[in-house]
């Protein structure tokens, strides 16, 4: 992630989590419990993590992992929390899912070399500025991997059989692209670009306008540079104010 948000001095998802700054500022060591592919190409990973001392976090915040060689060199990474908070705190565990990318330092090595029982490092939650507390209607947008923390909102939404509208939109170049396939359920609408094209204005018009719930959306968009700029767009060009679109970015 490239863009950082200072959080506020506390958050809470009603009647569950608090989290606290306390808590963002302590490093961790996080044990890898689980290693899962998570789309059909084999391209991206969920890491699952055995947190000791886990505080709790809401759905669309990251945290800071750290790596460090024997020889004292230090690669660290911001990662979109996949988890919904119930699960993470009953189990003390988290998720990450991750991109392979092409000569990463962090991705590459948990892809190719981490094992179920190594030690890694966390810090967080961090950001609350694209924080869903499940208290307001929810657009969600993304494409590649900027699905994980919106996968966390969904997760959540779901956990709590929650009443309150929730619609994703994600986009993939193809179906084997496409990372958490077999979740998606009535509320998610795919669009694959290979295919289809690139997201338009028809794909968010069921959404928008007179079909907008009570109250209008709160719009989450997590991806590239791109896709932020060009989703954003399609959405205040659809009406939906500008002041209720929250981005977060891949460099």
């Amino acid at each position: 992630m490239t863009e950082t948000f200072v959080p506020p001095t506390r958050f809470a998802v009603p009647g569950r989590i608090a989290v606290s700054n306390r808590a963002a500022s302590v490093w961790q060591r996080a044990t890898v419990v689980e290693v899962r592919r998570d789309n059909a190409a084999g391209t991206v990973s969920t890491f699952r993590l055995k947190v000791a001392d886990w505080q709790g976090h809401l759905p669309g915040q990251h945290v800071m992992l750290r790596l460090t060689a024997p020889d004292g060199y230090v690669a660290q990474r911001h990662y979109s929390l996949a988890s919904a908070p119930a699960d993470a705190a009953e189990r003390g565990e988290i998720e990450l899912t991750l991109d392979h990318v092409p000569g990463g330092e962090v991705s590459g090595h948990l892809h190719t070399v981490a094992r179920v029982g190594d030690v890694v490092e966390v810090r967080g939650p961090l950001s609350g500025f694209f924080a869903w507390p499940g208290d307001r209607p929810a657009l969600l947008l993304g494409a590649g991997s900027g699905v994980v923390p919106l996968m966390s909102m969904l997760r959540h939404w779901r956990r709590g059989g929650s009443a309150v509208p929730l619609r994703l939109l994600v986009s993939a170049r193809t179906r084997e692209d496409l990372i958490y396939a077999e979740e998606y359920g009535d509320e998610t609408t795919v669009v694959l670009t290979r295919t289809e094209g690139r997201l338009r204005a028809e794909h968010l018009a069921p959404f928008l306008g007179p079909a907008q719930p009570e109250g209008g959306w709160e719009a989450y968009i997590c991806g590239s540079n791109g896709f932020a700029e060009h989703a954003s767009r399609l959405l205040v060009a659809g009406g939906q104010p500008v002041d209720r679109i929250r981005i977060e970015r891949f460099g």
